[in-house]
């Protein structure tokens, strides 16, 4: 099974990367976190992997830190938690919050992530309680990306809309804050999505 992959960043997208190796290129999807924390095309990158074979399909999941690759283990162990969901959760929360969650049954918390809905993350809080104490934590948002945006906020519903353009988190979270910096804490969305793409492209 391929455990690690280092090489080039070749290209990325919402969520995934290609890192060529050795003139191969490797497709592995990412959570958001291991996105940022890959940095820009072309640099030299080293990500944890995980295999998964299907009836029908082989995929390659990749991770910053070998710590996220336990928790996607843990994660999809879980009944109703397929990769998709588990990366989703992973980019949501931090390895800190998410073993703070299951370790305190804080499904809200967990209920964060885009498609875990309150009965399918109340699954994930009561079995993996017991796990989580033994899980690794740190691993946070990754330098720079600053604290986290207040969810509805106009600052974190512009990050969220350049991100669907395909830059990368750090990236929109970024030109954001410079948007913020240059229009003032009241600007629009609007006007600060068309600062940061500004300031994103440029």
């Amino acid at each position: 099974m391929i455990a690690k992959l280092t090489g080039t960043l070749d290209d990325f997208g919402p969520d995934w990367a290609v890192i060529d190796v050795g003139g191969v290129g490797y497709l592995v999807h990412c959570s958001a976190r291991t996105l940022a924390a890959l940095g820009a095309r072309g640099e030299q990158v080293t990500v944890h992997t995980d295999l998964q074979v299907s009836e029908n399909d082989l995929r390659l999941l990749g991770f910053a830190e070998a710590g996220e690759r336990e928790w996607f283990r843990l994660l999809t162990g879980v009944q109703g938690v397929g990769s998709k969901v588990a990366l989703a959760i992973l980019s949501a929360l931090s390895a800190d919050e998410l073993r703070s969650a299951c370790a305190s049954g804080d499904a809200a918390q967990v209920a964060r992530a885009q498609g875990v809905g309150p009965k399918l993350a109340g699954r994930i809080v009561n079995e993996l309680r017991e796990k989580a104490g033994g899980m690794p934590g740190g691993g946070g948002a990754p330098a720079g990306a600053g604290a986290p945006l207040p969810e509805g906020s106009a600052t974190s519903d512009a990050v969220s809309a350049l991100q669907n353009l395909g830059f990368k988190p750090a990236v929109a979270a970024t030109a954001v804050a410079a948007a913020v910096g240059e229009l003032g804490e009241g600007a629009s969305e609007g006007e600060l999505i068309r600062v940061a793409l500004k300031r994103a492209a440029g």
